[in-house]
Formats: structure tokens, C-alpha cells, sequence
């Protein structure tokens, strides 16, 4: 199959990481595989597979001009499947079809969301009204799937649950890295959280700022690093538009000054995941968190927060707690602490074994190829 993916951006961030693996792994299968980008981000994953990049601009005439080019490259690949992801690309992939991809020899198009919330009302009802000009539309959790459905915004028949997967092979602990990487940030024998996600108001950073000072209150010696993309300085200072409370800023502050080490962005997640003690989630809104499977995989004690896909991922192999209650989060995060070694090890081969068993890259990558074969060979969707 020739199969096109359609991104907003190879930005670092946990869908475009996701798609990314996938494309790798499609190729590795056999398949004809490229990309088409909307937009440039200063960050991005790198790639090795064929990229067009449209640079669209935010105009009317941009998009016209970018469904121009898009045309013509997609004459030029012939593409069996254009699968897109998130709402950006999703929109502009309809806009494809419905314009210069008619025809008997159309492609078929899958969409992806990735997430409970993707923007306001006004993009739902464009989800809604551009619906028909989709083959299929996926979710990376049921949690993201019901809220669509919920909203009208996808049909019920043509919406499918197909989960995120991870790379068990990358993400897996090893003894020494573990000491040669907690030897690298002089972490002795702290207790060290971390966690992982871009520096945005879905994460809840204040929510976990403020749940850390009452770790700190019980274990001073723990210490707790962020890994993400964003203003650091702005999150410091707690300035945050987060949806956290009132108040958050102030406390944020407080929290951020003492043992929380801010590491901005970081291409070696898997050594720090492997040097932490515990992986902690804030977020306000999720979809499926690529970052919380990949320290399952690492074995690792996590505490999250009940959102989106969470409950999906983690089953009965992590602690999760409340969205935005900062002590509900501070008091799993002090139970996870109080656990002996054999406790926290038995619940992190626990948190593996479910990532091996129903989230492995190579069984999701095996699973859309079924998918992109049934839809290619099916006269009638």
C-alpha cells in the first residue's frame, strides 16, 4: 500500500511521535510511506521518510495555495490511505477530498483524534459538517471516542478505538544506565519524580507544583524534575493560564523554588525515566498519554490523574486520582513513596507486562495495517 500521513507539524510533541513510529514501522513492513506538513515547528522529530512541507499560511489564500500543492504531490505518490491526525490536518485532509480527491480512484481517508478535547464548540460543529467527507475516524482512547460522539462531531458508525502504542524495546529499564544517569544529575538517594509534556494549560503544571509542596512537607529529600517544550520562566513564576484554581500562580511559585528541577526539552526521556523513582501526571485533559506508557514500560510507580484515557492505559497498574485537586495528587504521590522496594517493583512489572500485553507498538503497528487493508479492499466504504 501507498499510504500518506498528514501532520499539522513534526513538532515534539506525543501524537507526532506516535505517528512517526508508525510510519517507521509501516515502511519497515513494505509499504510506500511519506508525509505531508502543514506548518514548520522550531522543534521537530526528526525523520527519515519522504516529507512535503506546505507552510501554509493562516489565509484563506494559503490554504487554497497549500490544497494546491497537496494536489499535485498526491498525483505525483498515488497514495491507497491519507491518514491524518489531530484537528488542523484532520480539516485540511476533508478539505482535500472534498475538493481535487473525487473520483473511483480517491484514497481513502482515515482520521485521527488524539485527544478529549481538540478546541471549542466551534471546531465540533466544523468536525460535524465536514463528517461525511471521512472514511473513517479513529480515537487513541474510548474516553476520546465517547466525547466525540457525545458532541455529534464523528458518526457513531464510522468511529473506531484504536490505542496508542509504545516501543517496549526503547522504553525498557537497565541497571546501569539507571546508575550512570542518576550519577549525571546527582540525584544520590532522593526519591526523584518526573514528568513529561510540553508546558501547556492540558498539563496542569500548577496543579503538581502544588501537590509537590505537600510531598516536600512529609519527604524533603524528594525532588521532582520537568521534562517540556515551553517558557520555563513563565511557569516558575507560576504565571500559568492553566485551568488550576484562582490562586495557582502563587503557590506555583512557592513549589517551583524548591527540589523541582525544570529540564526543558530532552531527547533522552527514556535515560531520565529510567533514572526516576515514581512518573507523576498532572493533566486537566488527555487523550491517551503516550509519556505515561512509556514509564509503564520502564516499570515505573505512576500516579495520574482520572482523565481521558488513563484509566485505559494504567488499569490497576498505577494510582489515580482526581483532575485538579492538588492534594488528592500530593497524597498519592506520599502512598506511592510509602511503598517498600518489593511493592513498587511488583507494581511496575505489573505496569510493563500491561504495556507488553495490550499497548506494544508492534502489535498496534500489525493492527492499523489490518485496518488500512480492509478499508483500501472495500469497495464500499
Amino acid at each position: 500500500m501507498r499510504i500518506l500521513y498528514i501532520l499539522t507539524s513534526l513538532g515534539v510533541g506525543g501524537a507526532e511521535k506516535q505517528v512517526i513510529d508508525l510510519a517507521v514501522r509501516m515502511a519497515a513492513n513494505g509499504h510506500s510511506v511519506a508525509f505531508l506538513v502543514l506548518k514548520h515547528a522550531d522543534e521537530e522529530w526528526p525523520v527519515k521518510l519522504p516529507v512535503m512541507r506546505l507552510n501554509i499560511a493562516k489565509t484563506p489564500t494559503g490554504i487554497v495555495r497549500g490544497l494546491r500543492f497537496a494536489k499535485k504531490f498526491l498525483a505525483l505518490f498515488r497514495a491507497d490511505i491519507v491518514h491524518s491526525h489531530t484537528f488542523p490536518a484532520n480539516i485540511f485532509a476533508r478539505l482535500l477530498k472534498g475538493m481535487v480527491l473525487t473520483g473511483g480512484n480517491a484514497p481513502k481517508l482515515v482520521n485521527t483524534i488524539h485527544n478529549v478535547h481538540e478546541g471549542a464548540w466551534h471546531r465540533m460543529l466544523i468536525y460535524g459538517a465536514t463528517d461525511p467527507l471521512a472514511n473513517e475516524v479513529t480515537a487513541v482512547s474510548g474516553a476520546a471516542a465517547d466525547r466525540f460522539l457525545k458532541l455529534h462531531a464523528v458518526r457513531a458508525k464510522k468511529m473506531r478505538v484504536l490505542t496508542n502504542g509504545i516501543d517496549t524495546e526503547a522504553f525498557s529499564p537497565d541497571r546501569s544506565r539507571r546508575k550512570r544517569v542518576r550519577t549525571q544529575m546527582q540525584a544520590g538517594k532522593d526519591f526523584v519524580w518526573i514528568a513529561v509534556g510540553r508546558l501547556v494549560p492540558a498539563k496542569d503544571y500548577p496543579n503538581l507544583l502544588r501537590a509537590f509542596e505537600g510531598v516536600r512537607s512529609q519527604y524533603p529529600p524528594a525532588r521532582l524534575w520537568v521534562v517540556g517544550e515551553g517558557d520555563v520562566e513563565q511557569w516558575k513564576a507560576g504565571r500559568s493560564s492553566g485551568r488550576s484554581g484562582e490562586h495557582a500562580g502563587e503557590h506555583a511559585g512557592e513549589g517551583a523554588a524548591i527540589g523541582v528541577e525544570w529540564l526543558g526539552l530532552r531527547r533522552d526521556v527514556a535515560d531520565l525515566l529510567d533514572a526516576a523513582d515514581g512518573y507523576v501526571m498532572s493533566s486537566a485533559w488527555e487523550g491517551m498519554p503516550l509519556a505515561l506508557a512509556e514509564a509503564m514500560a520502564m516499570e515505573k510507580v505512576v500516579v495520574a490523574t482520572d482523565v481521558g484515557g488513563v484509566r485505559e492505559l494504567a488499569g490497576e497498574a498505577g494510582l489515580i486520582v482526581p483532575s485538579k485537586d492538588s492534594s488528592a495528587l500530593a497524597k498519592g504521590m506520599i502512598q506511592a513513596m510509602g511503598m517498600n522496594d518489593f511493592e513498587r517493583k511488583a507494581m511496575g512489572k505489573q505496569a510493563r507486562e500491561r504495556v507488553i500485553s495490550q499497548f506494544s507498538m508492534a502489535a498496534k503497528a500489525a493492527e492499523w495495517q489490518r485496518f488500512y487493508a480492509e478499508l483500501v479492499y472495500d469497495k464500499s466504504s
